[in-house]
């Protein structure tokens, strides 16, 4: 069988994706768009950017307040989202980036505490914590990081096991009952990991990633601000490694392999369940305080 060609993502990219479940796009948009699109995060968390002592708080989860269309921000990284999903059309809509920045500080202890990312680094975690898991779930077709600052090796970087996702794929296979958000037992399924990365990079850059990878946050000890987010891309229908076309998205693509079959039937037993964390009730308070010091700030 020729092997399909891509227009955005190269064969590097692919062979990457599927050996790794990662790939980086870099240069996804300009230094300018970023800045643009993140100049208010230091009045909206009422610090001085230059000032370290108003730093009131390590690492931030901040609400979105704006959204623009993935497709239009950054055709280039686009592209490589439809390619790696399958097309434009398996993606559910709208699809969007927004401003809800994971900020990194770090600490003045961090130059000390820092350690590489090992299976012993505290955090690890696959994300989705508003479903029920499934190995087919379509909630989270695609993990995406999108970098909005500079990422230096030890400034914060999010660490990837760049070898989880047949680990939690092969968790996954016979659960079709399905996980939970806090039952995966990551402990578990990371001491069977043995490669490990920081998801560095420039102002621009985009790592996207398969939605089972495993990836942990990690202290800032440089204590340049680290700016990132990590909004998931949707699928309108879950993922199907039973196509009778054969017609595999390179995500469907990467769990086969993982699991060394050529298809695989899968359905759950019981209902897909949506969860409402408690972050969402946090974020509606925070969005609140956001606002009033943009408004005071005439912004």
């Amino acid at each position: 069988m020729t092997a399909k060609k891509y227009e955005f993502l190269s064969d590097e990219d692919v062979e990457s994706f599927l050996t790794t479940g990662m790939v980086c796009i870099r240069n996804a948009f300009t230094s300018e768009q970023g800045e643009q699109w993140s100049r208010d995060t230091f009045v909206r968390l009422g610090y001085d950017p230059h000032d370290p002592e108003t730093w009131a708080q390590t690492r931030i989860h901040m609400p979105s307040l704006n959204h623009r269309p993935v497709k239009d921000f950054s055709p280039r990284a686009w592209g490589a989202i439809c390619e790696l999903c399958g097309g434009e059309d398996r993606i559910q809509q709208p699809a969007q980036w927004g401003d809800s920045f994971i900020v990194n500080l770090g600490a003045p202890e961090h130059a000390e505490t820092w350690q590489p990312p090992t299976a012993n680094s505290p955090g690890w975690h696959k994300d989705g914590d508003f479903f029920r898991h499934f190995l087919d779930s379509p909630e989270q077709g695609l993990l995406t990081i999108i970098l909005w600052s500079d990422v230096l090796p030890r400034g914060g970087a999010t660490f990837v096991a760049t070898d989880s996702v047949p680990v939690v794929a092969r968790f996954m296979a016979d659960k079709t009952e399905g996980t939970l958000p806090n039952s995966f037992g990551f402990k578990d399924l990371i001491a069977q990991c043995h490669q490990f990365v920081e998801a560095t990079g420039k102002t621009g850059d985009v790592y996207l990633m398969h939605p089972y990878i495993l990836h942990a946050s990690s202290e800032n000890a440089l204590r340049l601000p680290r700016l990132i987010t990590n909004p998931p891309i949707h699928l309108k229908e879950p993922m199907n490694f039973d196509r009778a076309d054969g017609d595999y998205s390179l995500i469907e693509k990467t769990v086969l392999n993982a699991l060394g079959v050529d298809r695989f039937p899968f359905a759950p037993t019981v209902p897909r369940e949506r969860i409402i964390p408690e972050r969402v009730r946090r974020q509606q308070e925070v969005i609140a305080q956001e606002k009033a010091r943009l408004a005071a700030a005439g912004i």
